[in-house]
């Protein structure tokens, strides 16, 4: 290889070797990548510019690195769908994954002026309030904190969520004519990244959906994922009808 080509491209081919491995299937996903000093000697190049490739696909999401280990192809992120309510617990174990709720509340709350207005509501009025963390093999995914309307679910606090999540809960029984999805990029708080195991640096995908019922909101929840964990997305038909299977 040509010692004079500018060391962004250098460093760019690497990641395009590595990705493209990937890619194809040649690596799967687990495997483990060549070292740095092997890339070295088979780009000859330096080492920094190797090490520069190797972490901008760790922070893409590509590989994993493990100090004293190695790298190693990452996992392929899960993908949620947008076009309708999705069945988190029902999509871990279709991975063949173990899935795990946590209830961190569960509690009747006075609404404040935010979720007054998305539920259609007084500032004041008493509506429910649940917060919960979603696992996949004992690893964080999602934290979930939803309002509930007590005039359309009015059982809502009497539920075994241990048994059946709130959200599950909801599709069962409470029949639903709209649904509002709305995708931000957002870093979280301190607490938030401790909930999740995660560095408050790191970017997360906030997910928030409402659902009414004949023109009546019955819930406001907003789904927080580490964005190197999950991704979102759907796909559907140029009529604009959702394609599933």
């Amino acid at each position: 290889m040509k010692r004079d080509v500018p060391s962004l491209a250098l460093y760019a081919q690497v990641k395009d070797h590595i990705s493209r491995k990937i890619q194809d299937g040649t690596w799967a996903a687990g495997h483990r990548l060549p070292s740095e000093s092997e890339l070295v000697a088979q780009f000859g190049i330096s080492r920094m510019t190797v090490n520069r490739a190797l972490r901008e696909l760790m922070e893409q999401g590509r590989i994993v690195r493990v100090a004293g280990v190695g790298s190693f192809v990452a996992e392929n992120k899960p993908q949620s769908t947008l076009l309708q309510i999705a069945n988190i617990a029902s999509e871990i174990r279709q991975r063949g994954h173990d899935y795990r709720c946590e209830m961190l509340a569960v509690e009747r709350v006075a609404a404040s002026p935010d979720v007054a207005a998305w539920l259609d509501m007084r500032a004041g009025t008493s509506v429910f309030h649940s917060v919960c963390l979603h696992l996949e093999n004992d690893t964080p995914v999602q934290l979930e904190e939803r309002y509930v309307n007590p005039l359309v679910v009015p059982d809502f606090l009497e539920q075994d969520f241990a048994a059946v999540p709130p959200s599950e809960y909801l599709v069962r029984n409470v029949p639903f004519d709209q649904i509002e999805h709305v995708v931000d990029a957002v870093l979280p708080t301190a607490e938030q990244a401790s909930r999740l195991a995660m560095e408050p640096t790191d970017p997360c995908l906030l997910l928030t959906r409402r659902t009414w019922t004949r023109n009546t909101p019955v819930t406001w929840v907003r789904c927080l994922h580490p964005a190197s964990r999950y991704s979102l997305g759907s796909r559907f038909k140029a009529d604009g009808n959702p394609s599933f299977g």
